[in-house]
């Protein structure tokens, strides 16, 4: 009888291959069901409440904002306030993720309730809601380090078990087994246990928390209080909770965490799989990485031979996509898909195989910009994640095809809209008002609530992008610096970004700072008031610059008349008036003058309850100086020159006019 032929190492490689996209489904399906976030219970102190916009509501909505960044830098728990503290005004936060949940779950979930704790409690000035893997808390008094015992909120499953007697004995006995080690551990203070049911033949779950920033005597007591209402409110239920200000204990016959060795398992598995996802969008994105994985394992090691930046890319926290998928999501970036062209290369929109719409950029062989810009976008937005700032879903380097990723924001950038006398009129004045506000919140992210201290240093109106709901996002990273935690400013020879927008410190002597952010976002804001783009505004012999026209109006009382006509009835004349103001103080010479951008915040937001101080007159004259034009080089990196006599001799040098002009998207 003749023997089965064993199969060659090709067919086995072959046979292998339909096992490892099962692989990936399979992560996507178990991801996708980890980040489900179940709403419990919410609290809210009705009888306290603050007036809209009041100092206490930007406070609060600030502190959220940061609760929200710093989900993803900690672990899983995390105190901070707004405000001076012992103000009347200051607002005291804290999240607490449950203890298994990876940092991916506690983001969505932190993030989530940021959002929902405004809908769910308006106008409370103490508010707590807990979903299932996280709990989220303000108030106006500092209770850090505090053990409350109110409010206490309970819910308990509607199914009776049979024999309850015996079960509550067996409920009690593993619930206060779990006090003292969880009180005891040094990290997250947490403990799970889990015990047979033989006359039931199940599986009981129980799990009790703390804060992390109370003591081991204090968390005793509070989930000793907690596991004592939690077996005297009602009793055998097949499952429920009690949540504290301070710890909170629940149980189930089902499981509901994850065990460490699960969690630990499912990270290594994770890695091996798919090296260089991050987890934040790989629910997403591993499902259209099937499409062209088996390629993608031999094209990586020969770009990692051939390309170092390209393998120093790889080992980011980034997700690294195919450059056939990108072809295939824009029709192998067809003309009909293209959303338009800047110093970076074209931009096209396309459409994943799972029907996530992106913009894809694609570097050009003339592009202004090079792989370092590029390489600096990717590590630096691939770590930040706001509402206000556009999200970076990938990157692609092979082929000598160089592309970045993003989400696709429909209603394309500010400019396009501000500037076409045909569109601006979508932009009434409550939009507007809306589009300063958050790309004002954005910049405050960048500058004190991420995890690194970000200056943009090319922020412009067509660096910012409008969604469907035209709340805006900061977009184009590549010119950005990071600065260290004690770090204020820093000084550069080459001058990159765009005249008119750059602060006349940054565009003469190189020193970009956050107040060189600050003065390119005051001139957004003129711009979105007069619905006119700025010019140049350091050469003498061009015409006055916006900031220019703008400080001229103020000064003869007369500021109304700069608004963008095609505003017509939609405006609020103080409200208008105090715009400008607030972009005249962004827009001031000396930087020590500009405000902050929580300063900036607080005084949109705050109405005319907050003063503000008088502008000085923002002169940016240059004597012109008779001299031999000189060349423009695209790619040189040509710097400004510095003089200190009393006679001004400057001649900008103009990278292209901006390196970093970014094609719409």
């Amino acid at each position: 009888m003749k023997g089965k032929e064993l199969p060659s190492k090709s067919q086995k490689n072959n046979m292998t291959k339909p096992f490892a996209i099962l692989i990936f489904m399979l992560s996507f399906f178990t991801l996708k069901a980890e980040s489900t976030i179940t709403i419990s219970r919410h609290y809210c102190l009705n009888s306290s409440t603050f007036s809209p916009k009041s100092t206490y509501e930007t406070n609060l909505k600030l502190l959220l904002e940061s609760l929200s960044s710093h989900a993803n830098s900690g672990d899983g728990f995390f105190n901070m306030s707004k405000g001076k503290p012992g103000d009347a005004d200051a607002v005291y936060g804290s999240f607490l993720c449950r203890g298994d949940v990876t940092k991916d779950v506690c983001v969505e979930c932190v993030t989530n309730a940021s959002v929902r704790i405004q809908e769910i409690c308006p106008m409370a000035k103490v508010s707590i809601l807990w979903f299932d893997e996280c709990m989220l808390r303000y108030s106006d008094r500092d209770f850090f380090s505090a053990t409350d015992k109110v409010p206490l909120l309970y819910e308990y499953n509607a199914e009776n078990m049979k024999q309850a007697a015996e079960f509550m004995k067996l409920l009690s006995k593993t619930m206060n087994q779990l006090i003292t080690p969880a009180a005891e551990r040094l990290d997250k203070k947490y403990a799970y246990k889990e015990a047979y049911l033989k006359l039931w033949d199940r599986t009981l779950y129980t799990f009790v928390q703390c804060r992390h920033d109370i003591s081991v005597a204090n968390c005793k007591d509070c989930l000793q209080n907690a596991t004592f209402n939690l077996l005297t409110i009602q009793t055998g239920k097949i499952g429920g909770r009690v949540l504290l200000p301070s710890c909170f204990v629940r149980f189930e016959v089902y499981p509901f965490y994850a065990k460490l060795s699960e969690v630990e398992k499912k990270r290594h598995s994770s890695s091996r799989l798919v090296a260089g996802i991050t987890s934040a969008t790989s629910a997403v994105m591993l499902l259209c990485a099937v499409l062209c994985f088996i390629r993608k394992r031999k094209q990586n090691k020969r770009n990692r031979d051939k390309d170092p930046i390209g393998s120093e890319i790889s080992e980011l926290h980034s997700l690294q996509f195919d450059v056939c998928a990108i072809e295939v999501a824009t029709a192998y970036f067809s003309n009909h898909n293209k959303l338009g062209e800047g110093g970076f290369g074209p931009v096209y929109m396309g459409t994943l195989p799972c029907g996530r719409k992106i913009a894809a950029k694609r570097l050009s062989q003339s592009s202004k910009q090079g792989v370092q810009e590029f390489k600096n976008e990717v590590e630096l937005v691939a770590k930040l994640q706001h509402r206000n700032l556009v999200r970076l879903l990938g990157f692609a380097m092979e082929r000598e095809e160089t592309i970045l990723v993003y989400e696709y924001v429909p209603n394309g950038s500010l400019d396009q809209l501000l500037f076409d006398p045909r569109q601006s009129v979508q932009l009434d004045w409550s939009a507007r008002h809306k589009i300063m506000v958050g790309v004002a919140r954005g910049l405050l992210y960048l500058h004190e609530d991420s995890r690194l201290r970000i200056i943009h240093r090319d922020l412009k109106a067509s660096n910012n992008l409008l969604d469907d709901d035209m709340n805006p996002k900061i977009s184009d990273f590549g010119m950005a610096r990071i600065f260290g935690a004690k770090q204020t400013q820093g000084s550069t020879n080459r001058i990159v970004g765009t005249y008119g927008y750059m602060s006349p410190e940054y565009a003469m002597y190189g020193q970009f700072s956050v107040k060189s952010d600050v003065f390119s976002f005051g001139v957004i804001m003129l711009e979105i008031i007069t619905g006119k783009k700025s010019q140049y505004s350091y050469i003498s012999d061009q015409d006055a610059s916006l900031v220019d026209y703008v400080w001229e109006h103020w000064r003869i009382g007369a500021p109304l008349e700069i608004v963008d006509p095609a505003l017509s009835e939609s405006i609020f004349a103080n409200e208008v008036i105090r715009c400008i103001h607030i972009g005249l103080l962004c827009v001031q010479n000396n930087r020590e003058a500009r405000p902050t951008m929580d300063t900036v915040i607080l005084m949109l937001n705050s109405a005319n309850s907050v003063s503000l101080p008088v502008p000085e007159q923002p002169t940016f004259f240059i004597p012109r100086v008779e001299h031999k034009q000189q060349s423009q080089d695209q790619n040189s990196n040509q710097s400004s020159e510095r003089l200190n006599s009393s006679k001004i001799m400057l001649q900008c040098s103009v990278i292209s006019g901006c390196l970093t002009d970014v094609a719409p998207r």
